[in-house]
């Protein structure tokens, strides 16, 4: 073999090795990064981005009270090793030697104005007391060097695009505020530099603060980190926004960990983790500066994060259990409410299941007052619809926000009855604030026949006193309220029988209470529901695809569950009946639950 067949590689055509770095950058917003980042590797305590128009041309400004420049031996700005080093950064040597807090070490980061825009002005001021300027145009290989008239000479570097390329003027000064608060997160907060960025155009200011996440930070995570790898990971609300951005040394490298193949799964995917991942040791591509070369670190990352991946999965498993349970409390509380509401305005001869109008504390009645037939307890309603089974008794001192605030509502009960021919119904009106709490004071009172037959006793009393016909019919009462100035009206309606339901044969429902309801998966198989006497308790199917097609929203999910509730409990009560019937009484129970869902 001759010594011509071997040899080393070399650039054939400078400035079109030139052209391919300088628009190797893809993203804009990034190489803007870059330039702040090269005011932070200054030293710099302050930096400024304006962006703005000057007639009638678009400009980005960032200035910065850094070190500036590095001079030559005559003390003035080194332009021309700036400009003729490319790919032979200082900042490379530097920390090579230990130097501290230093980014960049390419030397290529200035040729990302050509991704900006067309042309760059790059200002800093020299040991003779002058400020001097470098002038460069996208597509130009040359440069010019020339001097700013300025009395006084200013700190720092002043970098100024002009010539926004078209696609870049969308970037408002809020946006490039957010990418700097993620892109730049930990340089900002080590450094402690304050940068702010004006956007003239929109007439606005923002201070660029480091991003703060969402939801519970996850100790146990960054206590497992192996090595130099940092992690700050918190366990948040699900969103497909969300995400674990991967860093080096402060400055993000890319926004989401799920997007390298090695990462495409559970948990980085499941939308409910949001943090950092910052691994100093990574190598990056140097066009970008936002892709990795998969060599021996990159590997090593994959191993160190293998112990994490499996805690932060039983972490999510656990939350979203804990999720479920709460969710269930919520729709059970939701469930119950609304059961004892309607309840209370269902006739008590046929919806008197559970004893709710003789679960609150008795009321002192007058004479007058107490019921003449069989229906007496009906009046002693609870407030509202509190005590649900678990919770704990109504202190016996009210707190201020206790009191019941102006009449807002008045409702009948019950709302709907059934009244033998010749008998006697008694009623009582509800007022409530806005708040649904019970309202006393300061009401009066005043019950008419709307419409049908009958008689009205005590028709000015919150308790008022039906005697109906001697004839079937339909009977509709009406009730008005007032309270100072303000007044509220509400309707009932009686139905006036010579026929009744039988009684129910069983009170064992009264005795335990409203049913709570746990969860059985059998997917596939056909019911919705049982009810386990035994227990109290409303085993719902969570694998019937009727389910499932409810969950995919929380309203639909908790009107789903109450209206099992409602099958369950009429074919529970109204046993023996004919199929039509208990139909019938499913619709009216279901009517009156879902009016109070919340």
């Amino acid at each position: 073999m001759k010594d011509h067949d071997s040899g080393k590689l070399r650039i054939g055509d400078n400035w079109n090795a030139i052209r391919i770095i300088a628009l190797s950058q893809s993203n804009p917003l990034k190489a803007v990064a870059e330039f702040v980042e090269n005011s932070i590797d200054a030293r710099a305590r302050h930096i400024t981005l304006v962006r703005g128009k000057e007639h009638g041309v678009h400009f980005l400004r960032i200035k910065d009270d850094g070190e500036g420049i590095r001079r030559n031996e005559r003390g003035l700005p080194d332009f021309e090793y700036v400009a003729t080093h490319i790919c032979d950064s200082i900042k490379k040597r530097l920390k090579a030697e230990g130097a501290p807090g230093i980014q960049g070490e390419f030397g290529i980061g200035l040729l990302s104005f050509w991704t900006v825009g067309e042309e760059l002005v790059l200002t800093s001021s020299g040991a003779d007391g002058r400020t001097y300027r470098m002038h460069m145009k996208k597509g130009d290989p040359g440069y010019r060097i020339t001097q700013k008239r300025v009395l006084l000479p200013e700190p720092g570097t002043e970098l100024l695009i002009k010539n926004i390329l078209p696609g870049i003027k969308q970037f408002s000064g809020d946006k490039i505020q957010w990418y700097l608060a993620s892109e730049l997160r930990d340089r900002i907060r080590n450094s402690g530099v304050e940068i702010r960025v004006i956007d003239r155009t929109a007439r606005a200011e923002f201070k660029v603060e480091p991003r703060q996440f969402e939801g519970r930070l996850l100790h146990e995570i960054s206590r497992i980190a192996q090595s130099d790898l940092y992690v700050e990971v918190y366990l948040a609300r699900p969103d497909p926004a969300n995400a674990v951005g991967l860093y080096r040394r402060g400055t993000r490298v890319i926004e989401s960990l799920s997007t390298l193949p090695e990462f495409s799964r559970a948990p980085w995917t499941s939308g409910g983790l949001q943090g950092i991942l910052d691994a100093p040791h990574l190598c990056l591509t140097p066009g970008t500066r936002s892709g990795i070369i998969q060599d021996e670190a990159y590997h090593r990352l994959t191993e160190e994060l293998a112990p994490i991946e499996t805690e932060l999965l039983r972490l999510i498993d656990e939350q979203r259990r804990a999720e479920e349970e709460q969710a269930s409390r919520e729709v059970l509380r939701s469930v119950h409410k609304a059961l004892r509401e309607a309840l209370l305005i269902l006739p008590a001869e046929e919806y008197d299941w559970f004893d709710l109008r003789q679960a609150g504390p008795k009321r002192s009645r007058t004479a007058a007052e107490s019921p003449a037939g069989g229906d007496g307890d009906a009046l002693e309603l609870k407030d509202g619809v509190q005590g649900l089974p678990g919770e704990e008794p109504e202190p016996a001192q009210r707190d201020f926000f206790d009191y019941a605030g102006p009449l807002f509502s008045v409702r009948i009960s019950p709302a709907s009855s059934v009244v033998p021919v010749g008998g006697a119904k008694r009623l009582r009106a509800i007022a409530r604030d806005r708040s649904n709490r019970l309202v006393e004071r300061d009401l009066a009172f005043r019950w008419v026949i709307v419409e049908g037959d009958g008689a009205l006793e005590s028709a000015d009393g919150e308790v008022g006193s039906f005697k109906a016909p001697s004839d079937p019919g339909l009977v509709r009462l009406g009730l008005t309220v007032k309270q100072a100035e303000i007044e509220c009206a509400a309707e009932a309606l009686i139905t006036v029988t010579d026929s009744l339901l039988p009684g129910n044969q069983s009170r064992d429902a009264a005795k335990q209470g409203i049913p709570s309801y746990t969860f059985q998966k059998a997917p596939g198989e056909l019911w919705r529901s049982r009810y386990q006497p035994d227990q109290n308790v409303v085993v719902i199917n969570n694998g019937h695809r009727d389910f499932v097609f409810a969950s995919r929203n929380k309203a639909l999910k908790v009107r789903y569950i109450c209206r099992l509730f409602a099958k369950e409990l009429v074919a529970k009560n109204f046993a023996g009946l004919p199929p039509a019937e208990i139909l019938e009484r499913l619709i009216e129970l279901s009517l009156y639950t879902e009016e109070n869902l919340k």
